[in-house]
């Protein structure tokens, strides 16, 4: 469990936090070390998985890619700053960084079912995502001076111990995505005034950092029926823009049973709201973004949200979750009750019908994430297919019941030839480590998804697979699943 206390500061883009950890070791083994992920580390030229690429230098080089490869002889700043490491007692912990990852010493061995408290203070400078890529960081628009931030990775947290293989503390690179364990969060974020933040679970304090009319609007919807409610107006976001306030508010949010927590802040956001019932529960389901996409967002995003909580329930198990968030961000990135997609109108408002489809892809792609593998929780550092493949498999399921003309790229069989086509040596099995694959995108996502729907289709017939791939959602719903349990579980419930 955490409890993390965080304060932005947008004028030299950095973020400080302390968080309480509570490590209960569930495992029958008696633990001597904990491993923590640093996934900031990414971005230092100290501390990153330097993994050496064997490429060449191109003939065609930038200014700013040769500028980047002379930083990387130095320190160029940014990574994690550990400022200090104590159990509950305020007794200092010994500790090792290496690279991505940090092992932290514990003062005695850990028994099976014992409870371990530590506090952790840190800091570290954020980038700018635009330009050095990754998953978190900033957006700056030159234009009104203001920035979307994305908060993704942003506080140390625990690796995985599992009866598979121990702790599971691959290096992370940048690709291979997450391998998380599951607990309760509270967090309480301070950021300029006039920023809205969505983040992962429920908002404790609407009443204090909303304005009076602003949370009127938010009760109204959640009471409402199913349609969409400004909640924070794109007038207001504009004023906001202009203005930019000199003071702090503090956001407070919690999230049970989760495996990580995200958050997006900038006072560029309109935010939106509709509830939804899934299985008579209600969940809220909400949208943030900024002028440059309210022509698209206020349209599309919270109905696309709703539409994938309740198809996605339909092929898995119920979305267990009060809230599923979409946040503009000019990505495509998930994580428990929020993602950050991408999908940008021209400055007249307009846009192409690829452009839409494109963002409802990606907004569908995205939350549905939250199924796999947020909740069916497997291993994407290690198995990417079992994360985007099965994902990809219900967002072509979920596309062809919003619209059944959609431009779906994932799941039909046509949509792999081509890659299938390729010489042997660029061709690599769909159960290869993330780190380890050439053609990402088709072997993670769209050839597990072509084989699924084969499977549904043609081999076992629709009622046999839907009805086993429920049974591994239910049977695996916040467990650790690795490739045999899936293959295990479909063949058991099909027969």
């Amino acid at each position: 469990d955490y409890d993390i206390k965080c304060e932005l500061n947008e004028n030299d883009q950095t973020l400080k936090g302390s968080e309480t950890v509570s490590y209960f070791n569930n495992s029958p083994t008696e633990l001597t070390f904990l491993w923590l992920q640093l996934d900031e580390n990414q971005h230092s030229s100290v501390n990153n998985a330097n993994y050496q690429s064997s490429n060449s230098m191109s003939r065609g080089i930038s200014a700013n890619q040769l500028d980047r490869d002379e930083e990387n002889r130095t320190d160029n700043g940014y990574g994690f700053n550990i400022t200090k490491l104590t159990d509950a007692t305020g007794k200092a912990l010994k500790y090792t960084i290496n690279k991505t990852m940090m092992r932290v010493e514990l003062p005695m061995p850990l028994k099976a079912g014992q409870k371990f408290t530590f506090n952790l203070d840190w800091n570290y400078k954020l980038s700018n995502r635009m330009e050095r890529g990754g998953r978190g960081g900033y957006e700056y628009f030159a234009e009104d001076g203001n920035h979307i931030f994305t908060m993704t990775q942003w506080y140390p947290r625990l690796c995985v111990y599992s009866d598979f293989q121990g702790w599971q503390n691959h290096q992370f690179t940048g690709r291979g995505e997450f391998a998380l364990t599951f607990g309760n969060f509270k967090v309480q974020m301070t950021v300029p005034a006039d920023h809205v933040i969505g983040a992962t679970g429920e908002c404790q304090n609407y009443q204090q950092v909303l304005t009076p009319t602003q949370f009127a609007r938010y009760q109204k919807s959640k009471a409402g029926k199913e349609d969409v409610t400004e909640i924070v107006t794109l007038a207001e976001a504009k004023k906001a823009e202009q203005q930019k306030s000199k003071a702090k508010k503090t956001w407070v949010f919690k999230a049970d049973n989760v495996r990580d927590f995200a958050w997006g802040s900038s006072r560029k956001f309109v935010m939106d709201a509709m509830p939804v019932k899934v299985e008579g529960k209600k969940v809220m389901c909400m949208s943030y973004y900024g002028k440059e996409a309210y022509g698209l967002y206020r349209k599309f995003s919270t109905k696309a949200v709703a539409h994938t909580i309740k198809t996605y329930s339909q092929f898995t198990i119920p979305y267990p979750y009060p809230v599923a968030q979409s946040v503009e961000a000019a990505n495509g990135m998930e994580y428990p009750m929020i993602c950050f997609n991408f999908g940008r109108t021209e400055p007249d408002g307009t846009y192409s019908e690829g452009t839409k489809n494109g963002m409802l892809g990606v907004v569908i792609h995205e939350v549905g994430h939250n199924f796999f593998p947020m909740i069916i929780n497997s291993d994407e550092r290690q198995w990417s297919w079992m994360d985007e493949g099965l994902n990809s498999f219900v967002e072509y399921l979920t596309e062809e019941l919003w619209d059944n003309k959609f431009p779906t790229r994932k799941g039909s069989a046509s949509s792999i030839v081509d890659y299938m086509k390729l010489p042997k040596d660029q061709l690599e099995p769909i159960m290869s480590n993330s780190e380890n694959i050439v053609g990402f995108g088709p072997n993670a996502y769209t050839k597990p998804a072509t084989g699924l729907n084969i499977l549904r289709e043609t081999i076992m017939g629709r009622e046999l697979f839907d009805y086993a791939f429920k049974e591994y959602a239910r049977r695996w719903a916040f467990k650790h699943p690795e490739p045999a349990d899936f293959f295990r579980t479909m063949e058991d419930a099909s027969g």
